[in-house]
């Protein structure tokens, strides 16, 4: 059975109602729970980026069983991926072996704040790849020195590890980062529905590995008011993610998406009341192979309204199909 998980989209809600929502989403039945770690919004309507981890860590002592996971954290510039080995170690012993470390290229609009120039996918890629093997050489609890083309660690140790390591997810939208994560990850994270991608992480080495997938909706309802809050929030999404990893500033989303219409947001995302076209969006992962998928319900302040309508209508629903 596929399982349905909940988005802590930091860029639209602040610490304490993330923390809230997480815990409402695990008592709504919800089968895991993920979060973006930003440090940006991605256009200023939607006027939030705390910071993931400290939510994470709150997340993990408001709720008892829900899995959490970052959905994605990039370990190339603002975090260093022997600092990230630290924090995904303590998480969880925090969450009780409830935590996935998604790992992702990032973003110039997250990236670019501590300097250095944004590199071109390739290098990113190449500094991915030696960020994984760092974090896993420390996981071992052995003092790690590394030095690679990217990074360099020297005599570095992670003290407090769990017994059981947390699985590495990484991010895919190509044949390039399909091999990475083919070599190196527990998890393929994907934010399109497309059976493409799990063929190429499967011949690199990801056959009958989980991979999770992940859909914007806008339930509301009132059809009209979820197309606009749609459009107010989300119209960057439409970018796709060659344009949207390399955008600095919100200002470049709001530019770059300012010719977007009502019909291309209704063509990518299923907007207002009707179960059924919400079912369809989310069917559409199934199909290309996703064993476990994250809603995000656009809209900061509509998530216990969305909470209470996937409780009672689209979860069992879902379930029953």
């Amino acid at each position: 059975m596929t399982l349905i998980g909940y988005t802590m989209m930091c860029e639209q809600a602040g610490p304490k109602q993330l923390v809230r929502d997480v815990a409402l989403a695990e008592e709504a039945g919800f089968d895991f729970a993920v979060i973006s770690d930003h440090y940006f919004p991605w256009l200023d309507s939607q006027g939030h980026a705390p910071y993931a981890w400290s939510v994470l860590g709150a997340a993990a002592q408001a709720t008892d069983r829900i899995p959490l996971m970052t959905y994605v954290t990039c370990p190339l510039r603002r975090y260093h991926p022997a600092v990230v080995a630290q924090k995904a170690a303590t998480m969880q012993l925090l969450s009780d072996g409830r935590f996935t470390l998604g790992l992702g290229a990032g973003e110039n609009l997250n990236e670019h704040i501590v300097g250095g120039g944004w590199p071109v996918a390739s290098v990113r890629h190449a500094m991915l790849e030696e960020a994984v093997e760092i974090i896993r050489a420390l996981w071992t609890g052995e003092t790690v020195t590394y030095r690679g083309r990217h990074f360099d660690v020297e005599s570095a140790k992670v003290w407090d590890l769990p017994d059981t390591a947390a699985p590495i997810g990484i991010a895919v939208s190509g044949p390039s980062s399909c091999r990475l994560a083919g070599r190196h990850a527990d998890v393929m994270i994907a934010v399109e529905p497309s059976a493409e991608l799990g063929q190429l992480f499967d011949e690199a080495g990801g056959f009958n590995k989980p991979r999770v997938g992940q859909i914007a909706l806008s339930y509301d309802p009132d059809q009209k008011i979820a197309m606009q809050r749609a459009m107010d929030q989300f119209r960057w999404f439409t970018g796709g993610w060659r344009v949207n990893a390399e955008l600095p500033v919100p200002a470049s989303f709001e530019q770059a998406s300012r010719t977007v219409r009502n019909e291309d947001i209704a063509a990518r995302m299923p907007c207002g009341p009707d179960l059924q076209a919400h079912l369809a969006g989310i069917h559409q992962f199934e199909l290309a192979g996703f064993t476990h998928i994250a809603l995000i319900q656009v809209g900061g302040d509509t998530q216990e309204q969305f909470i209470t309508w996937a409780a009672t209508e689209l979860l069992p629903a879902l379930r029953a199909s």
